[in-house]
């Protein structure tokens, strides 16, 4: 790797994009973020100064204003984009599929013409493993098909093209695309973690707030699908090994160039019990829940076969599940409030 150079991440002060600057700090990389702070915070530059002792410039911006773009482009020498802008949510997508579209796609097409124009064409892209859709098997691997079931998953294997078709035009160009599975957990310092707004969208944040009397309890939806204990399987990495991924993965194109496809998870599924066991065990505290009808489209199982990061990055998810728990719970007990 070399260093002094100068990373732009945009999404970089949400949860995933805020664990990956931290890494990238560490390894000696100049970072620029550029976030709308539509599903984040600005003071958690803050807390990355204290973690890393370097405080990252934060631009306040969006990835579809081309003013923007085009400023900060030529007021700073940029080598590479790691690319987290975008909402996530699958259920507000099916919703709102136009401002998905909009943001997801729009915005990062714009976000390609304006590093194009500039003459930056390295680019780690925030993908993930709702583009395969329902395969009929439950172990994804690259190969498997591509075939996303909701507008979220939609948008993503969009970028996904437009970025193969750029690299296809212009072999100057070197793309990481990283489908990744269900990232948890928090930074061990518990300064920085998942703090979603509203209502959570995803399980282990959920669990945190019951477990901290935020909410009096979870809605399992489901316990009679074909797995062990009739709950729904998931593969969950670590938010941390999430972010060793990405600069794993700027390495590699740094070092080789071309196209890099990969998924990022453990390669090891557990149920909604599963977790809710590992969160009482870790905290101490009783997480109340109640068995709701299935959701609409959600899987009995599915997880990542991770053997070709592992090959070509020498990348591996360290944390396993009880290091998840205990990260999410002191991040929870940490923040309380989150960074209010």
């Amino acid at each position: 790797m070399t260093k002094n150079k100068t990373i732009l991440v945009t999404g970089g002060a949400g949860y995933i994009g805020s664990h990956t600057v931290i890494q990238l700090l560490a390894a000696g990389l100049s970072v620029i973020i550029l976030d709308n702070l539509c599903n984040s915070r600005g003071d958690v530059m803050v807390r990355i100064k204290e973690i890393s002792g370097v405080l990252p410039r934060l631009i306040v911006g969006d990835i579809r204003d081309r003013i923007c773009l085009q400023k900060l482009f030529a007021e700073n020498s940029i080598d590479a984009v790691i690319h987290f802008a975008g909402l996530k949510a699958v259920g507000e997508s099916e919703k709102d599929p136009l401002t998905y579209y909009d943001v997801n796609v729009a915005g990062s097409n714009i976000l390609l013409q304006e590093m194009s124009n500039a003459q930056i064409k390295t680019i780690v892209f925030s993908s993930s493993a709702t583009v395969y859709g329902d395969p009929g098997f439950p172990c994804y691997r690259e190969t498997t098909p591509l075939n996303p079931i909701n507008v979220y998953g939609e948008t993503k294997l969009v970028v996904e093209n437009i970025l193969r078709d750029l690299v296809e035009a212009d072999p100057n160009w070197s793309v990481a695309l990283l489908r990744y599975f269900n990232p948890v957990g928090a930074h061990a310092s518990g300064l920085i973690g998942e703090d979603p707004l509203g209502v959570p969208n995803n399980l282990m944040p959920f669990i945190a707030q019951v477990a901290v009397g935020k909410r009096d309890k979870l809605l399992v939806f489901g316990d009679d699908y074909p797995t062990f204990d009739g709950t729904g399987l998931r593969d969950y990495i670590h938010v941390d090994d999430l972010a060793a991924g990405h600069l794993s993965a700027l390495n590699y194109l740094w070092d080789n160039g071309g196209i890099l496809t990969l998924n990022l998870g453990s390669g090891r599924p557990y149920s909604v019990l599963e977790m809710i066991n590992a969160f009482q065990k870790e905290s101490g505290q009783s997480i109340p829940y109640e068995i709701a009808n299935r959701r609409p489209g959600d899987l009995a199982e599915y997880f990542a076969d991770p053997a070709l990061a592992n090959q070509l990055l020498g990348w591996v998810a360290k944390h396993d599940i009880n290091r998840m728990c205990k990260d999410a719970w002191r991040w929870q007990l940490t923040s309380q409030v989150g960074f209010a």
